[in-house]
């Protein structure tokens, strides 16, 4: 299939693009290009593929025709992102998303994959394990945004058009567009830095994670699995047993990094974010999602990575890995106006 992918050169597009292509797809990128400079020499290749750099915002009809499906993973990528401007979020994961979703109908686009969050759910009471059909209660922009868009693409679904919502556990894994800013990745780089595993909340929340190699399958299982099969669905993307603690991702980090301890840091309290989820609904419909990655073996690609990479506190604390912090540097160099669109330095260099 001819596949357009937006968020083509972000953090999981670039894992997903060879996984794609291997699979026997035809990939056609579409980009922003926010994270040029965020490239991990130790991540693997940027495979080189057709692009379109474009703002999700700024799609027009011409793009979107001529694809057999469009996955649509572009995005102010997490919590502390979306919060730095909650209108921002809106229009760029919320109203974009559903212009696109639109644009893919009238183009005769056949399947619109969204990349939706488990962040839908917010927060689950004690060992209640939620599935597909529960509560959306997001406590943050960003997944309130992913929780209007499933909301506005459902309806749209017919014979002709197929959208479904991928909704995957936390990401953790090595990328050529790294993060240090989500929890498995972020550990592992304060014990190899530090000799130290900094909890900001209290240890007890429950996350389920998932790496983006699996992510990147959930995604392919869904493009080739029939229509009908998948139209209107929203699946979550993990596996069952893979909901942890943040107390025990800490625990297997300390295992793998040597000479490593684990503190809370003196803010440490609750994180409203605690949902523990059920994987059982894809594992039963899409055979074709076959997860190879757990918590362990994820954390031991992570640290040979940055053993390899040489990462420093610097770079670890520095802005290249971390979304919101590149963000603000990005508009502190005028390489960016508030609307995150290029700025007087970005437009100077053209």
């Amino acid at each position: 299939m001819k596949v357009l992918l937006t968020g083509s050169r972000g953090y999981i597009g670039t894992v997903m693009t060879p996984m794609l292509q291997k699979a026997g797809h035809e990939v056609v990128g579409l980009d922003a290009d926010l994270y040029s400079r965020c490239t991990f020499e130790d991540g693997g290749e940027i495979v080189d593929i057709p692009t379109i750099i474009r703002d999700t915002r700024d799609v027009r009809l011409e793009d979107v025709e001529g694809f057999d499906a469009i996955i649509h993973l572009a995005a102010l990528s997490n919590d502390p992102l979306s919060d730095l401007n909650p209108t921002l979020t809106y229009d760029v994961n919320h109203l974009a998303s559903v212009k696109i979703a639109e644009l893919a109908k009238k183009a005769g686009v056949p399947k619109f994959i969204f990349a939706s969050s488990c962040s839908n759910y917010g927060k689950t009471e004690g060992d209640e394990m939620i599935d597909e059909t529960g509560k959306l209660a997001p406590v943050s922009a960003y997944g309130e945004s992913k929780v209007l868009v499933e909301r506005d693409v459902k309806p749209m679904a017919d014979e002709k058009f197929c959208p479904v919502f991928i909704r995957p556990a936390t990401a953790y894994g090595v990328s050529p567009r790294q993060r240090f800013d989500i929890v498995l990745n972020n550990l592992v780089a304060w014990g190899m830095t530090k000799g130290v595993i900094l909890l900001k909340s209290d240890g007890t929340p429950i996350r389920p994670i998932v790496h983006i190699e699996d992510i990147s399958r959930a995604f392919i299982a869904a493009l080739e699995a029939p229509a009908d099969l998948v139209r209107g669905e929203a699946f979550n993307v993990g596996q069952t047993a893979h909901n942890y603690t943040v107390r025990q991702i800490a625990e297997i980090v300390r295992d793998i990094v040597p000479n490593t301890t684990i503190e809370l840091t003196s803010e440490a309290g609750p994180d409203p974010r605690s949902y523990r989820v059920s994987f059982e609904k894809i594992k039963n419909t899409l055979p074709g999602f076959q997860p190879q990655w757990d918590a362990v073996k994820g954390a031991e690609q992570l640290y040979a990575a940055y053993k390899k990479s040489g990462v420093t506190v610097d770079e670890f604390e520095g802005t290249r890995y971390n979304r919101i912090k590149h963000i603000k540097k990005l508009l502190a160099d005028d390489v960016l106006t508030n609307e995150l669109r290029p700025g007087a330095e970005a437009v100077a260099a053209q």
